[in-house]
């Protein structure tokens, strides 16, 4: 029940994913206990799904549970709480409290490469997720290279074109508009709008996202044109996925008519 609400989170099916892992954790506890190893992950993947269609801190309280879990039965070192922990840096993350979110990553970063390795997938997601963080902090040039290291191992693990390949270009894409690199920054989107979308689709949030800050972009650039169709396909997408009052929709809403209201001015 837990692979399945994974699968609903990943293609962008929160409410699917939220009630799968209400029924999963019920059933962790009648089949495992609810202080077992299971229970970490049904109640890890309950929070992230939950803070992504929700963006809200209130199920920063099943990642504590699950991190008490994790340190008493697996030990404070262990890989899975290295996921609780970047799971926590990423609810501080989306609340906007960087300076708070970049110890847990770093914490992270810290635990699984010191069990997996440098070279592992899973360090690498730990890398790209503090690199967010940073950005949000302004400490772009460190930022820059942990992106840049996280997708050389993403590619060595998954080949060219892969999922976590596409955020870690958007992320990027993000960084180097945030420093007025605007060249870079639609080169960058444009290569991970056009890898979300053959992965997962079209219509998927991940691209709808990327498609809100590609369209934001080319609007600070004199195109409003380009940007109305891209930010109205982000706000159709994301209305079916997230809460109303999810600021994401808040952001493309704005972005939208913003870019409406130049292309008026520019006609």
């Amino acid at each position: 029940m837990a692979k399945l609400a994974s699968l609903c989170t990943l293609r962008g099916r929160y409410p699917q994913a939220m009630r799968r892992y209400l029924t999963a954790r019920r059933l962790a506890v009648v089949s495992f206990g609810p202080n077992s190893q299971e229970m970490i992950t049904v109640l890890n993947g309950l929070a992230s799904s939950a803070n992504i269609r929700e963006a809200s801190a209130r199920h920063g309280e099943h990642y504590d549970h699950a991190l008490r879990i994790a340190k008493r039965i697996l030990g404070p070192d262990h890989p899975e709480s290295a996921s609780l922990y970047h799971n926590l840096g990423g609810l501080e993350h989306s609340r906007g409290r960087f300076a708070r979110a970049e110890p847990f990553a770093r914490h992270s970063v810290r635990i699984r490469k010191r069990a997996l390795g440098p070279a592992h997938p899973d360090v690498a997601a730990d890398m790209a997720a503090l690199a967010a963080i940073l950005d949000g902090l302004g400490k772009y040039r460190e930022a820059g290279r942990l992106y840049k290291r996280a997708l050389a191992v993403f590619r060595r693990a998954y080949g060219p074109c892969h999922y976590e390949i596409a955020v870690n270009l958007g992320n990027l894409a993000a960084s180097q508009q945030a420093q007025g690199r605007t060249k870079a920054a639609e080169e960058l989107y444009r290569q991970a709008l056009a890898m979300n979308e053959k992965v997962l689709g079209a219509g998927n949030p991940d691209a709808a996202l990327v498609s809100n800050n590609l369209g934001k972009l080319l609007t600070g650039l004199g195109r409003p044109e380009e940007a109305v169709p891209l930010l109205r396909s982000a706000l159709t997408v994301l209305q079916g996925r997230l809460a109303p009052g999810h600021p994401h929709l808040r952001k493309v809403r704005k972005n939208l008519r913003r870019a409406v209201k130049s292309r008026q001015e520019a006609a």
